[in-house]
């Protein structure tokens, strides 16, 4: 009897079916995966009201910061060094009145901010906390002013 011993035993893996494995398993954890919703930031909204509340100018003060840096209180022009003692007579009626800062597009970011802190000094200077200050958007001013 006779044996051959030719016939060696290949030592190399063979690959050439690899790749379609790699892929089939790709596509198995893609199908098995479960997808989730990527999620923000999470807060709360307010409920739609079909009736708001409207608050007329009256009921608020108006600034209005001009271009050059002179300011308008209820349409009337003042320094902005008696504006606080102007609003302390006000507030002190009604604390919670708000306090609206409309700056005109073509004035300097500077006076819209030179006014904001004047008004966010107000406890040093007058000794009362102004409560509601607000900066409407262009989009409020154009949407809602009147």
């Amino acid at each position: 009897m006779k044996i051959n011993r030719d016939n060696k035993i290949s030592d190399e893996i063979p690959a050439s079916s690899m790749a379609d494995i790699a892929f089939l398993l790709i596509i198995y954890f893609m199908v098995t995966t479960t997808f989730t919703a990527t999620r923000g930031l999470d807060f709360g909204l307010p409920k739609e009201d079909d009736n708001p509340p409207e608050i007329e100018r009256e009921d608020s003060v108006h600034i209005q910061v001009n271009p050059g840096g002179s300011i308008l209180v209820d349409s009337k022009p003042m320094a902005l060094d008696n504006l606080l003692e102007h609003l302390k007579g006000i507030l002190k009626e009604n604390p919670t009145k708000p306090v609206i800062i409309q700056t005109d597009p073509q004035a300097a970011y500077v006076d819209m901010v030179t006014v904001l802190d004047e008004l966010r000094q107000s406890e040093e200077k007058i000794g009362m906390v102004i409560q509601n200050i607000s900066i409407p958007t262009r989009r409020e001013i154009e949407s809602f002013w009147f």
